[in-house]
Formats: C-alpha cells, structure tokens, sequence
C-alpha cells in the first residue's frame, strides 16, 4: 500500500514531468527508478548516458525519445551497430507508433526514410552527417543504442563521429551496457555535447544465481552465509562455496597422483575411487549430454551453451542427437518443423542439401540447436526466433551470440573460462564473462537466473568467483582518423576546424586525463632501475657490461633458432611443391595425421601448397600448412580414378582400400632428408661473444648469478619504462598528430589541396571500407576498367575478404584477367604502403585473393554446393563476405558515377545478389 508521503510525491513528480508520467503509465507494469531518471532528464532538455546491465530495460529510455519527438512534431533516429538490431528495432516502433510514423535506413534499403522516427545504423547517420542530408531537418532526438561499441576495434571510430558532429541542437540519448568508467564517458558527453546527466543502474532486474557443475551435480559458487550471493546479486570479495574449494583441493591432489602414477603403457592411471571415461576425462568433468539432462531436471532450460568453437557447437548438437536427447513435445515438434520449412520455402533442394539443412531441421525439431557466424544468416533468424518463443531449449553458441541480439535465457552455461583470440588462448576478462552470463534470466518470464561453469581439470573457483564479482569492462576508445573521415571532414569543415573537433573525441579525452598516472609510473621505473643497477654492482668490474654480453649471446641463439624453424618451413613448402596426383604419403603432424593418397596438389598458391587428400580412415580434406611442420615425399603410388569424387562414400571407400593395400608393409615415420646446416657466421659470432663472456673479469665472480638476476630485472624494467617513456612522450594531441599525417598521404596522392578535396578526392568520400585508400586508387588507375560484372567481383573481393588462418585460402585461380588486376592492385598497395610508412601509418593491410575465384564463379551462377566445397568455407562465412562485398560493389558504384564502372558495378551486384545471397539481405 502505497503511503501517503510515496503519493504525494508521486503527484509532485508527476506536475513537473507530465510527459515522463504520461509515457510511464502506458506500460502494463511499473518503470524501474533509472528508467524514470533517464526520462525526467530528458523531459528536462538534457541528454543522457544510460548504463545498466543486459536486459535491465534501458532501451525503454531511448524509447521516451521517440515518445517526445512525436508529440513535439520533431524526428528522432534510432541507431543501432548492427543491421539485425535495427530490423528488430524497426519491427517493435512500428507495432507501438505505426508504420506510417516509423522508417528504416540501413544502406541497402530505404523504407520511408522521411518518417519522422527512423531506425538506422550508425554508418548511415555518419553518412548523412557528412553528406548534409535533408533528412537531418527538423532533428530532435538521436538515441544511440549499444554505444559501448565505441571500442570496437573496426567499427568504433563511427560513434566518436557521430557524437562529435551531430548539431548542438540534437539531445543524444546514450544507451550503454555497464562499465566500470561511465562516469568518465558522461564527462565527456558532457564536454562535447552540453548537458548531460549520466544514469547508472548496476543491479540486474533479475537476480543471477552463480553456479559450477562437476560431474552431474551443481554447486554454488558462493557461500550460502554471503546474504547478497544468497538474494543473487554479489559484490566483489564474496566467500567462495567451502564445499567446491574442498573439490578444487581433492582435484589437486589427484592431479599429482596421477602425474606420479604411470602404467607400463605410459598412460595415466586412475587414483583409488575414481574412474575414466572413454575419452580420458574424470567423471567430474560434465559431458554435454549430462550437462542439457541436468538442466533439465533441474528446471533450467532453456539455456544457452557458450562454447568459443563453431566446430564445437555443431559438434556438441551432434552429441545430442546421438544421445537420443529430446527436449520437445510433439506438438512443439510439429510447429518447429512447419517454422523452419516455411523459412526454408526460398532455398531450391540442392542448395538445402549443401547447408545440411535436414541435419538442422532434425536438431531444432528436438529442440537443440547450434549459434554461430559460420551458420547461414537465415538458419541463426530460425534459431533466434524459436529459442524466443520458448521452442528451442538449448542452443550451443559461439561468444558473438552475446553481442546485441536480445536472446535472453533462463540459464547460461560456459564451458570453459578462456578461449582463442587470433593469437593465443587467453582467459575471460571479466566484461567477457558478464556479458555472456548478461543472457541468464528473462524479465517478465524468469524470477531468476542461473549462470553455471563447468568443471575443467585444475580450475580455481576463486578466479570463477572474481569474473562474477567484479565491476564490468572500461570502456576504452579506438577512435583513429581513416582516409574517407578525412577528405569528408576537410570538405565540410576545413583543415583547421576538423583538426579541432578530433581532439574533442573521447580517445583524445582519455590519453590527456591518463598522462598524469602514466607520469607517475615511470618515475617510480626510474627510481626502481637505480636500486637494481646497485644491487648488481660487482667488485670485478663492469657487470652491466658482463649481463650484455649475456643477453647478445641469447638473442643471437632465438635468431638463429627462429631462422632455423623459418628454413625448415621453407622446405616443408618446397616438398608439397614436389607432389602430384597419386602421391602416397605420410601426413606428419595434426588431425589427420598418417598415410594419404595426394587427389590434388593444390597448387593454387605456390607459396603455401594445400593439397587435397584421402586419409586411410576415408576422409577427404584440403590439408593447411599447419598438417606440414617437416618436409614429406612420396613414398609410393596409386592411381586415383578420374571421376573420384570426395563426397561419395564409396568412392572414398574404394580409394582407401586401394590405398591400404599400397601401404601394407611400408615402414613408418619415415621424413624427407633435411637441408642445411647452422650459419658458419653465426656459429663464428657466438663463438667470439663466449670467448669475450669467459674473458670478462666478472666471469669470475662467485656472486655471478646473483648480480645476473637483478641485471635481468634491470633490462626488463628499462625496457618497460622505454615503452611508458614513449606513451608519454606521444599522448599530446595524438588524435590531431595522427590526422596530420593522414591528410600529409592524401597531399601527396594530390587528394586534398589544403583545405580543397581535389577531384579525385571525391571519389574517396563515397568509399568507406577498411581498404578506402586502395579501392581509391584502383578506381582512378582505371585497373577495373576492363572486367565484366563477374570479374569485377572477384577483383573487389581482395579488399574486403581476409583469411582467418594461414590455411582459409581459395584452392582455384580466378580467371586471367583477374589474376591480372589482383597484381595490379597488390601492386597499388605496395606503393601506399611505402607512403605510409615515410608517414608513420600503417592503416592498409595488404589484399587478400582467398575470395577472388568464390566470387567470381558465384557472380557466374556456379551452384552454392560446387563453391563451398572447393572453397572449404562455411555457409556462413560464405555469406557474410558476399555481404560485405555487396557493400562495397555499391560503394564503388557510387563513386564511379558518370563512368562505365558505374554500371558494370551495379550489374555485378545484381548478379551477386541470389539464391542464399538475396535471402539473406532481404529487407537490409
């Protein structure tokens, strides 16, 4: 009962934001506290920063904008990072507003881009900004949804843009997930766009339980005596469970038992009341199958199962299958199937046959499903929209699942706690695990939500207890100056003024504001580096000058070792270059390790050979590099038949009979006879240093070691405190310093004329992919000139395509013509990057052809079945580059206005826009 003090005030709140009042009370259920705050200072002419958790409800904010852009008669926009965001956006305004009030713009398709509320993507606003669209009259509102992006290492310059260039007149409605700087963030709204009141909410709508399943049973995370993990929401140093650290501890233990305890065969025994499974694992590491029956029992279902492997996810439905899990109703069945057959209606049979699309039917039918960006764009809308509707349970998904798609869950697994960033295997960071377990705990539908870890061998609860208890990511700018931004800014703005309005950006705000502790770091470096420069003085002599001649002489070892792995590779190259059809050999290293017969040299690109094999266990692959880490040679022959076809079993079968019959007997292990011997300089230079280490009167000394070791900390510590000196010395202006340089590029290719766009500047503000300089320059070279609309394809495709391994390369050459253009274009970029390097840049990776003979053939109307397999790509992948190269073919159509390109371009983008291709861009 509310008491008469709560409704008084509530009336006083009420006369002094009526339209927050009127806004509140259109909801079947009471607004949260932020979400009034956020309104009322809207309401009051301010702009807002609103940070609270995934699925708080702060987009109710950035909805209270359109509210009062429509009732004032002015037009608000709403942008969103992705096209799948705004689409959804799109969707919900037009159900509460009407279509005719609500439009959508984002890029591919305008529908009533004039309403007076338009759904956009962020790059579309950019654009306008710099195009001075008439459709900026009359603005009111910008919500910006998802502005964390603003990290985003690819993407995040365009919301620094945006907010930077937006009219002062125009209120921005920031919509932000929680960090732990939003403060900092607010502040600098606050700088470049007037009055803004910052909106923190850090406590979920919906309480998140933590958990770790070990075997088949769940423990909590957190002491059950924590009252705030008991009511599920923890603060940071929360007790651990007694219980699971007992685990850990026995986990431990049995760890070294086993290290210690060897058979005869030399693989690990089990300690006494423990036993194996099939695969090696202890019965407390969770199978998936346990995990899904587990969950529901346990009434935790639906879930979502991140695993940071798309391999690994549609293995993991596999699993299920095999396993006979079903977690469906029949009724629930029969509607899935009639969902997805309706959705699939568009695709002919043979394309259905080559996305395995009766294998995802059977999985989703069961109510088990895969997430992840190697899935066909229209198979992951099936997936979002019946785990939405509560008819899919589980679905096993790669970390991007988490970014922006509203697909909430009772309950997130993660299967492990580090995953594979390009580079290494590297740990959750602790805004990577709140906002994979964000997803846990659907408002409206759950009273709480479960997070649960699953147990891995030699796993730290008190590190799982950290990433759930600490405070969110900082948000950190990746705002730099590209070569469109320039040219586009110097053209509305002028030199002057845009150098200006880059250092109002947030990257600049942050480097200014973190000078003064990155000051005080490297005075305390230099204070430490005397103390260790004492510590190491010897009686003998000079020991700094001993500790280098130490360190030469390792460097020199790693250099010479590096060079000897660089020679080998080098040989392992040259012995595939040596293969051809029939070939038998012995595959040395990775998954398929063993005897193979060669199908196909895969010469396509000389330098890194992938050849295409049948396996003795009948297994057809295009092999990497990676498979090669020591030359091989053939070590027989066998014919392969002409029609061998890899994805008919029976002619792998007859191949690898023939092919076990070849090798019965033949001795294994064999390798390629090795080249080369260690450089003689070298084995000189190493000699000389030790003559001169053992000469020094240090050598001697016998607290040598001792000295040793605080010289090492010495360089390290000096060459941690170079690298803070550097940082320092750069933070000034670093934002404005790196558009200087920029515009000096554009200078020098005759772009810009001091605060002109020259003609052939222009094209350049029309192109706004990664590689704007180069497709620039192609275009003025006139090096497309002579393609068709297929082949103008294939030779765009290096600018937009790039592998992700050394081994995600196209087996087949393109066609000559644009073999020819993708020197020419290599050529281009060699000479920019040269000029960017006289600048001090390096913006421009080089092209990659991996794509070029996909699209080309696809552009000629090759079936999807013939271009994924001899491409090796995904569905998804294949998609997703088409898309992005969609993008640029109507870029360069643009730019190229008023030349033959023009046509040939939009002509290339007709052709590419079918089949699996055309579903997929649908409405964008």
């Amino acid at each position: 009962m509310t008491s008469p003090s709560e409704a008084y005030a509530r009336f006083r709140s009420s006369q002094q934001h009526p339209v927050t009042a009127e806004f509140a009370d259109s909801f079947p259920f009471g607004l949260d506290d932020f979400q009034i705050r956020g309104c009322r200072e809207i309401e009051d002419g301010r702009g807002v920063l609103v940070a609270a958790p995934t699925g708080a409800g702060k987009t109710v904010v950035g909805e209270f904008a359109v509210h009062l852009a429509l009732r004032e008669g002015r037009k608000a926009f709403y942008t969103t990072p992705i096209k799948a965001l705004s689409n959804q956006k799109f969707s919900d305004l037009v159900e509460k507003h009407g279509a005719a009030n609500v439009g959508l713009l984002t890029g591919d398709t305008s529908i009533n881009g004039e309403a007076p509320v338009v759904v956009m993507t962020t790059e579309v606003l950019r654009n306008m900004l710099y195009a001075n669209s008439r459709t900026l009259e009359g603005l009111g509102y910008v919500v910006m949804d998802e502005v964390h992006y603003l990290a985003d290492r690819n993407r995040g310059a365009v919301w620094e843009e945006v907010i930077i260039h937006l009219p002062e007149s125009v209120q921005v409605v920031s919509l932000s997930a929680t960090v732990s700087n939003a403060e900092e963030f607010g502040e600098w709204l606050g700088t470049v766009r007037g009055d803004t009141t910052t909106v923190l909410e850090e406590k979920r709508p919906v309480p998140l339980f933590q958990h770790v399943m070990v075997g088949r049973k769940i423990y909590d995370l957190f002491d059950s005596n924590d009252v705030d993990a008991s009511a599920g929401f923890v603060k940071e140093g929360a007790p651990v469970n007694a219980e699971l650290m007992r685990v850990a501890r026995d986990d431990f233990a049995s760890q070294r038992l086993m290290r210690d305890r060897r058979n005869p065969k030399g693989q690990r025994g089990a300690t006494k009341g423990q036993r194996n499974v099939g695969n090696g694992r202890r019965v407390w590491v969770p199978s998936r199958v346990d995990v899904v029956r587990r969950l529901e029992e346990q009434g935790l279902l639906p879930a979502i199962n991140f695993i940071f492997s798309r391999n690994a996810c549609d293995a993991a439905v596999s699993q299920l299958l095999a396993a006979d899990v079903r977690l469906t109703t029949r009724e629930e069945g029969d509607e899935i199937r009639a969902q997805v057959e309706s959705a699939a209606k568009a695709l002919p049979p043979e394309d259905l046959q080559a996305l395995g699309y009766h294998e995802f039917l059977e999985g989703l039918v069961r109510g088990v499903a895969a997430h992840h960006a190697g899935l066909l764009p229209a198979f992951k809308t099936v997936v979002e929209d019946l785990f939405a509707a509560g008819l899919v349970k589980i679905v096993f998904a790669t970390e991007t699942l988490a970014l922006g798609i509203n697909m909430p869950a009772r309950t997130v697994v993660i299967e492990k706690l580090s995953k594979w960033n390009g580079e290494t295997h590297a740990d959750l960071t602790p805004g990577e695990y709140t906002q994979l377990t964000g997803r846990a705990g659907r408002r409206g539908l759950d009273v709480e939500g479960h997070a649960v870890v699953l147990w891995q061998p030699g796993i730290d609860p008190r590190q799982v207890a950290g990433l759930a208890s600490t405070r969110t990511y900082p948000l950190r700018s990746s705002f730099r100056p590209s070569y469109n931004m320039a040219v586009n800014m110097v053209h509305q703005f002028g030199y002057a003024r845009s150098r200006e309005l880059l250092e109002q950006s947030f990257a600049q705000f942050q480097a200014d504001r973190s000078v003064v502790g990155l000051a005080r770091q490297l005075h305390k470096a230099d204070e430490a580096l005397e103390g260790y420069l004492e510590a190491a003085t010897c009686h003998l002599g000079d020991f700094m000058d001993y500790a280098a001649l130490r360190r030469s002489i390792s460097e020199v070892e790693k250099d010479a070792a590096r060079a000897r792995r660089n020679d080998r590779r080098a040989e392992a190259m040259a012995s595939l270059r040596q293969l051809t059809t029939g070939d038998v050999i012995e595959i040395p290293a990775g998954k398929f390790a063993g005897w193979a017969v060669v199908v196909d040299p895969g010469l396509a690109n000389p330098d890194e050979p992938r050849p295409y094999v049948l396996t003795l266990g009948r297994e057809a692959r295009r092999l990497v590099p990676l498979d090669f880490p020591v030359p091989v040679e053939a070590r027989t022959r066998i014919k392969v038949p002409k029609n061998f076809n890899g994805r008919v079993p029976q002619s792998r079968k007859d191949l690898a009979m023939a092919l076990g019959a070849r090798v019965r007997g033949l001795p294994r292990g064999a390798e390629a006879p090795r080249k080369g011997a260690r450089n003689d300089a070298v084995e000189q230079q190493l000699t000389r240093l030790r003559q001169q280490l053992k000469a020094h009167p240090c050598h001697g000394c016998e607290e040598r070691e001792d000295h040793a070791r605080w010289a090492e900390r010495w360089f390290k510590l000096k060459r941690d405190g170079d690298v803070l000196r550097r940082r320092v010395e750069t933070r000034t202006n670093t934002v404005a310093r790196t558009f200087d340089r920029v515009c000096s590029v554009l200078t020098a290719l005759q772009y810009l004329d001091g605060d002109t766009v020259t003609d052939r500047g222009r094209h350049l503000m029309r192109i706004h992919t990664e590689m704007d300089l180069v497709a620039a320059e192609a275009l003025r070279e006139g090096i497309w000139n002579d393609l068709d609309p297929s082949e103008l394809a294939g030779a765009l495709s290096v600018l937009v395509y790039e592998a992700r391994g050394p081994g995600d390369q196209s087996p087949r050459p393109a066609s000559k013509r644009i073999q020819k253009v993708v020197t020419e274009t290599q050529r281009l970029w060699r000479q920019l990057d040269l000029l960017e390097r006289d600048h001090k840049l390096d913006f421009l990776r080089p092209p990659d052809a991996g794509f070029a003979w996909a699209a080309w053939r696809w552009a000629e109307g090759d079936d999807l079945d013939d271009v994924l397999t001899e491409t090796g790509l995904s569905a998804g992948d294949f998609v997703r580059v088409m898309k992005q190269l969609l993008d640029l073919t109507g870029q360069v159509a643009h730019a190229a206005a008023g030349t033959p390109i023009q046509k040939t371009a939009r002509e290339a983008a007709d052709r590419l826009r079918r089949g699996v291709i055309a579903l997929s861009t649908a409405g964008e």
